[in-house]
């Protein structure tokens, strides 16, 4: 109650300032009169706002609709005593006119802020819990693998048809094995087909519904996870964004067409990451049409306990065929992937601290890390394969320029860094390291600026050789060692043009 109150007069405070600087040039003598005329309308409103339960707790399902007609209610009751009761405490020739224009701008200042703080509340209640994992033994399949029947193999085959191609039918048939009863074969957008299906009683779930319009897809994956049999085959499709871009581009003028795609991008890809917008998206979008990256379902599959073994492109659409490799991370309620990020990050003394960042690779990249080290090859040194296509294309301008890194002055503000120093390693980064340089590492805090910059090493060797040159000068001169390389790594930049990898 107090704190509605306390909003009531702020706002009253606030417009009668607003009103007074309004009619400041014509009327400076009556500064006074307006004052008081103010404060005696601002209490004549608390009064009302008790009468008509306007200060009174709010049910819950339908406070936003409670709030506005109480002030509403307490507004013109306001108006008419002001109209009937003003004319006999004043003559002045200008008060019921600011009265109630000042009735009418609290009233609108009031639903502004009602209507803010329904959104803020209504773009704020994730209210879906995590799902909760079952912990399980390990599970085989429940009965052998038998051929199906030349009716049951018809009847999949038509099914199959009616929501993809013959190409795609012949694909499924070979990968898949649909010729098989211990392959089961869903088209469903909501998970519940799932949940249906016994435990360990097939070998392969096919799911033909296409994620851009699945509904809770981690829930989905993770469903699946407990349904399949230890190493068991999971195979699912969606279309890629590159794909819903390379057609925008093709289906436009030159020029229109990237107005429409950043648009579209915006929509899409910007409004679904932002805090307060992800849940309006969601209601507005019903979860159809989700703009989804190679990066996000890969991701999304390690996340939730698979281990991908082959991706196939078919025209507009990829599959992809996952094994059953473990139990799914510990689900949270909502996965939120804003412009900033923290990550893990291993620190002195093996301790694992979290810095800030500007994303720049797609949503669940952190969860294929190896993945994409094992398909490149391994890693390089920028601790980022070559060629690594979780990064977004804005990703990697950030990259160059050292843009993603801005945030980290929040760590060096906290004290989690120094000015200058090692960088701070992932641990799949830090692991690579030999256990010596590892060691020297975790004795000293990383940096911001780091002797990458200065050497410029295009091997692990030439980055283990820069590194444990720094850490021996440190170890011996702290202060005149980063003094140093500070200003050797502003002589870099400056003067040598060099740039993040």
């Amino acid at each position: 109650m107090l704190k509605k109150i306390l909003k009531d007069c702020s706002l009253w405070i606030l417009m009668s300032i607003v009103c007074i600087l309004w009619r400041l040039a014509a009327h400076k003598s009556e500064i006074a009169i307006y004052v008081a005329l103010f404060a005696v309308m601002m209490l004549t409103w608390v009064l009302i706002g008790f009468i008509t339960l306007k200060y009174k707790r709010s049910y819950r399902d339908a406070w936003f609709w409670q709030e506005m007609l109480s002030m509403l209610l307490t507004g013109g009751i306001q108006m008419l005593l002001t109209w009937y009761l003003l004319p006999l405490a004043t003559t002045h020739q200008f008060s019921m006119a600011i009265a109630l224009w000042m009735i009418g701008l609290v009233m609108i200042a009031d639903s502004v802020v009602i209507l803010c703080m329904h959104y803020w509340k209504f773009a704020l209640n994730m209210t879906v819990p995590p799902m909760k994992i079952k912990k399980r033994q390990n599970a085989q399949i429940a009965h052998p693998d038998s051929p199906r029947s030349t009716e049951s193999l018809e009847a999949v085959h038509q099914s199959v048809l009616g929501l993809t191609t013959e190409e795609d039918y012949q694909m499924l048939l070979s990968k898949a094995r649909l010729d098989s009863r211990l392959t089961k074969v869903v088209a469903n957008r909501d998970m519940f087909s799932f949940v249906q299906i016994p435990d360990y009683q097939y070998q392969t779930l096919v799911d033909l519904t296409l994620l851009n319009d699945a509904r809770g897809i981690n829930k989905r994956f993770c469903i699946v996870n407990q349904k399949l049999p230890d190493n068991g085959q999971y195979v699912c499709c969606y279309r890629p964004q590159e794909y819903v871009k390379s057609k925008i581009l093709r289906s436009y003028p030159k020029g229109i067409n990237y107005i429409v795609y950043i648009g579209w991008f915006i929509y899409r890809r910007v409004f679904p990451r932002l805090l307060l917008m992800s849940r309006l998206h969601y209601d507005l979008t019903k979860g159809r049409k989700r703009t989804l990256s190679k990066t996000e379902v890969l991701g999304r599959l390690y996340y939730c306990g698979f281990e991908v073994e082959q991706i196939i492109p078919m025209g507009h659409i990829e599959y992809v065929f996952a094994r059953r490799h473990s139990q799914p991370y510990t689900q949270e309620s909502m996965k939120i992937y804003g412009p900033l990020i923290k990550l893990p990050r291993v620190c002195k003394n093996k301790e694992i601290r979290y810095f800030y960042k500007f994303r720049t690779m797609h949503p669940y990249s952190e969860y294929i890390q190896q993945y994409v080290f094992d398909q490149r090859g391994g890693m390089n040194i920028a601790d980022k394969s070559d060629d690594d296509w979780r990064i977004t294309n804005w990703g990697r301008i950030l990259r160059k320029y050292w843009l993603d890194e801005l945030p980290m002055l929040i760590n060096w503000l906290k004290g989690d860094v120094k000015l200058v120093g090692i960088r701070p390693l992932s641990k799949a980064m830090f692991e690579q390291y030999p256990k010596e340089l590892q060691d020297k590492r975790t004795l000293t805090k990383p940096g911001l600026i780091p002797p990458f910059y200065i050497d410029h090493p295009n091997t692990f060797d030439e980055l283990y050789a820069s590194e444990n040159k720094y850490l021996d000068a440190y170890l011996q001169h702290p202060i005149w060692t980063d003094i140093r390389y500070f200003f050797m790594t502003i002589y870099a930049i400056l003067f040598k043009k060099m740039h993040s990898a």
